[in-house]
């Protein structure tokens, strides 16, 4: 089993290393084309620069100004202090729109991996505007569990197996009725948000209890989720519940 899992880390590193595309930027900067997809299906872009010996990692404010010219506004207290949060999470700093980390050569991998992560669940986080839905999906998810009585601690941190830091929304502790539970709260359900939570799974369960089991709660409330995107998580041994079925979970997370 360990030889299977080694040999799935290594065709994931392969793969982003292969789907990376660089191209020098002026005299400053070199632009990473990453194979990892925003909601708009483009790839998602971040730039690197030397700094003070080390680097500087960042989306060019990218991210931040298309939510906005979308509609999204990230100026509410509710949603600024979320996107602290999930900023602070990822160690990625925010600097007026920017983005932005910084790496020395021994970090960098790490690094540039925390900041792509961190564009990928502010896209996800506030994907959907205040037009079109009135809270924030993970809010949901909180109020859900909150109501529910699950006992849980929210944005939880750990440590894979190759040293990557991986985030989870909420965990429920084990009991002795039920082991260790991982949840995230997947506003934007895509193919490229399955392979995340896939290595993510992948590289921390190999760290955490054999028992424990990851949830990941889809938003179906605007589009079904895709079969192909439930077999994929399956498939990684993690538990898809689209939100429209969250009532068939709800004495195993409460257990």
């Amino acid at each position: 089993m360990i030889g299977e899992v080694r040999a799935l880390l290594d065709r994931y590193a392969e793969w982003v290393r292969d789907k990376s595309v660089l191209r020098e930027i002026g005299d400053e900067y070199v632009e990473i084309t990453t194979p990892y997809l925003d909601r708009h299906n483009d790839y998602v872009q971040i730039y690197v620069r030397r700094d003070d010996g080390g680097f500087e990692i960042t989306d060019g404010g990218e991210t931040i100004e298309d939510l906005r010219s979308s509609g999204c506004d990230l100026d509410t207290p509710k949603r600024r202090s979320l996107l602290n949060v999930t900023l602070s999470g990822f160690g990625v700093q925010r600097e007026r729109d920017q983005l932005l980390i910084r790496a020395n050569s021994s970090n960098f991998p790490l690094k540039k991996h925390n900041l792509v992560q961190a564009v990928l669940a502010v896209n996800d986080m506030f994907y959907l505007a205040v037009p079109v839905v009135a809270s924030v999906f993970l809010e949901d998810v909180a109020a859900w569990l909150d109501l529910n009585d699950v006992r849980y601690t929210p944005r939880v941190k750990f440590t894979g197996k190759t040293g990557y830091d991986h985030h989870f929304d909420f965990v429920v502790p084990a009991s002795r009725r039920a082991p260790e539970r991982l949840i995230r709260a997947v506003a934007r359900p895509s193919r490229d948000i399955a392979e995340t939570l896939a290595f993510a799974w992948i590289d921390t369960r190999e760290v955490r209890t054999p028992q424990s089991r990851f949830y990941a709660l889809l938003n179906d409330e605007e589009r079904p989720a895709s079969s192909a995107i439930v077999d994929a998580l399956r498939s990684y041994e993690i538990v898809p519940v689209p939100w429209s079925e969250r009532d068939n979970v709800q004495e195993e997370l409460v257990a």
